[in-house]
């Protein structure tokens, strides 16, 4: 379904607006007040301007360490549509108070009101995230977040310009009360609308403990260590993300010589690249979460960095200008268009994260997750400002140069993670290999099921089956692959990667044979999918060679339900071994290829020559 149908359901809309007004609420309230504790309310306060700043900020970002595991836990208990319109409540019920505190200019109470609209949003967070995989089918998880990722910076961005715009009416405190006011009662309003959906965790599972509660939370998202480095990810995104925007209007002034216009224009940029690039991330994944535009992702984000780094003008001049002149500079556009590719680059990389934190996590701890990521977040984006803190004040850096460390330590921390967890570059080879030499067409893919020990068995065409087969299926997939092929160099990275298993005759190895078959075993009695082609070796000629019978092995080992696959229109090409030879300069570089299931034939059924039988139906006279 395309990011426009969702948008649209009833299922999925009022909760789209319902995040957003929030948002976008929180931004308008939050930027009021700082603009408020900067210009307007320095003779009120006991203390200076700087203390008082940086004392706001604490307050919104100090709840969400203190209760994010709480409101994760309370999230995974309870049914999430009530806990959104309770919430939604508690902000009207704050908002009416603040319009109160700004009207008669009570900033120690809006002060405190900052704390409690930062605890409301720390318990909105989880139940936001969490609640998306209820309203939505998997194949909907990454166009909702895409569209949820999108609101939310665009909600900021208007946020924080109406706040700015606001503070500056003849009657700010007015205005700004009744349009918080307004938003607040939309919000609650619209959050009527959102569908109802069951709870998740046993009832009564909820008990109030922040303390054991936030250790509880961690050590659940230490449990899986690919969700665990996808939060460390999306935290990582987070600091670089506040450590742009806290630099924004210093490196106007000093760099860029430019006034509040030029401040305004870079944080529109930035926020729209990230908006471009959740909707982005959309169409170039289909209906599927693709790990593989993550690196993307990575790599934009560096490269926009350093070109941010060279964007800086050679000699700036002396006099304030605003946004007109300083878009009439070259180096003007190049910062403007450096800042949208890193945006960009952010949402290519972060939505994927987020939908495949939805999905791999336990139904009923999924909201917990979501909590532990707010919890990292938070500490990271306090990171941020140390770091930004011990670079330029202590290392005495430029934000240029500070810029340029960012763009530096991204790449560094992209190479450990997909060290660390190498789904996300095999992910990223599979991607760049079917939307350049080859273009896959699928069918009858439904017939693998959802959950579940199953085996596919597919005809072997070219060195790169597996990698087509893993990229078309929506379930990771663990294949076993003659060992020739599998030690190939450059080639066994990807293997290694995707945990392929190697077998060989057991003639040749008898301890690679029958670890072939434990290996097996185990994926199938976890749950996992485990593709194998049953030729043993790549065809010579473009007709495929008989089946051999370690599937009945397989099967009398661990009953699963059998698959049967065909790929069409590989012969022929780069790595198939029509001609001179596989990998040698000849026949197609771009190939077509189909790739076609057929139903699924139960164990008792599915000996060697009935699955062989099923292949060749399906391949036809597509070789």
């Amino acid at each position: 379904m395309s990011a426009r149908t969702v948008i649209l359901t009833k299922r999925f809309l009022p909760f789209f607006l319902t995040q957003a007004s929030g948002a976008l609420n929180d931004n308008i309230f939050k930027n009021s007040l700082m603009l408020l504790l900067a210009f307007t309310a320095s003779a009120a306060i006991p203390w200076d301007t700087d203390f008082t700043m940086n004392l706001a900020a604490a307050l919104f970002i100090l709840p969400f360490l203190l209760f994010s595991a709480t409101a994760g836990s309370l999230a995974d208990a309870v049914c999430k549509t009530r806990l959104i319109r309770a919430l939604k409540l508690t902000e009207m019920a704050l908002m009416v108070v603040a319009a109160f505190a700004f009207y008669t200019e009570r900033y120690f109470l809006l002060l405190g009101l900052l704390f409690l609209m930062g605890t409301q949003s720390a318990f909105f967070g989880p139940v936001k995230y969490a609640i998306l995989p209820q309203l939505l089918k998997d194949k909907e998880l990454l166009a909702g977040n895409a569209w949820v990722e999108m609101g939310t910076f665009l909600a900021i961005l208007a946020g924080t310009i109406m706040g700015g715009l606001l503070v500056g009416f003849s009657q700010a405190a007015l205005w700004i009360g009744l349009l918080i006011v307004f938003f607040s009662f939309l919000g609650y309003w619209i959050s009527r609308q959102i569908p109802l959906v069951g709870r998740m965790g046993p009832a009564g599972s909820f008990q109030f403990s922040p303390v054991s509660q936030t250790f509880e939370i961690v050590r659940i998202s230490y449990a899986n260590r690919t969700l665990y480095l996808s939060i460390m990810a999306i935290s990582w995104f987070w600091f670089l993300g506040a450590s742009y925007l806290t630099q924004f209007p210093n490196y106007t002034k000093t760099v860029l010589m430019g006034d509040n216009t030029v401040v305004t224009a870079l944080l529109v940029a930035f926020s729209v690249g990230v908006g471009i690039g959740s909707m982005l991330c959309e169409r170039l994944s289909g209906d599927r979460i693709e790990l593989g535009i993550v690196p993307m992702g990575s790599l934009g984000i560096t490269a926009g960095g350093i070109a941010l780094f060279l964007a800086v003008p050679a000699a700036a001049g002396k006099e304030i200008i605003g946004f007109m002149d300083f878009l009439a500079q070259p180096a003007g556009v190049g910062v403007l268009v450096s800042l949208t590719l890193i945006g960009i680059s952010g949402g290519l990389f972060i939505v994927p994260l987020y939908a495949l934190l939805q999905k791999r996590a336990e139904p009923e701890q999924r909201a917990r997750m979501i909590a532990a990521n707010n919890i990292f977040n938070a500490l990271f984006m306090v990171g941020s400002a140390f770091a930004g803190m011990l670079f330029l004040t202590l290392f005495k850096l430029s934000i240029p140069h500070y810029f340029l460390i960012l763009a530096i330590m991204n790449g560094v921390v992209a190479v450990y993670v997909y060290g660390q967890v190498p789904e996300f570059m095999l992910r990223f080879a599979v991607y760049l290999l079917t939307h350049t030499m080859y273009r896959v067409r699928s069918e009858g893919l439904s017939h693998i099921p959802d959950e579940g020990g199953v085996v596919l068995v597919a005809n072997h065409v070219s060195y790169v089956d597996a990698l087509l087969i893993a990229g078309a299926c929506r379930r990771p997939v663990r294949f076993v692959m003659e060992k020739a092929i599998y030690d190939l160099p450059g080639l066994n990275i990807l293997f290694r990667a995707a945990r392929t298993i190697p077998i060989c005759s057991q003639k040749k190895n008898p301890e690679v044979f029958e670890n072939a078959f434990a290996s097996v075993a185990a994926e199938l009695k976890e749950g996992n999918v485990v593709c194998i082609f049953p030729e043993g070796r790549l065809t010579r000629d473009g007709n495929m060679n008989p089946f051999r019978p370690g599937i009945g092995r397989i099967l009398t080992d661990t009953p699963v339900p059998v698959v049967p696959v065909a790929l069409q229109g590989l012969w022929g090409s780069f790595f198939s071994h029509q001609g001179k030879g596989a990998m040698k300069f000849k026949g197609r570089f771009r190939s077509r290829v189909r790739l076609v299931a057929g139903p699924a034939l139960s164990h008792e059924t599915a000996s060697a020559e009935i699955l062989e039988k099923a292949v060749r139906d399906l391949r036809g006279t597509g070789v």
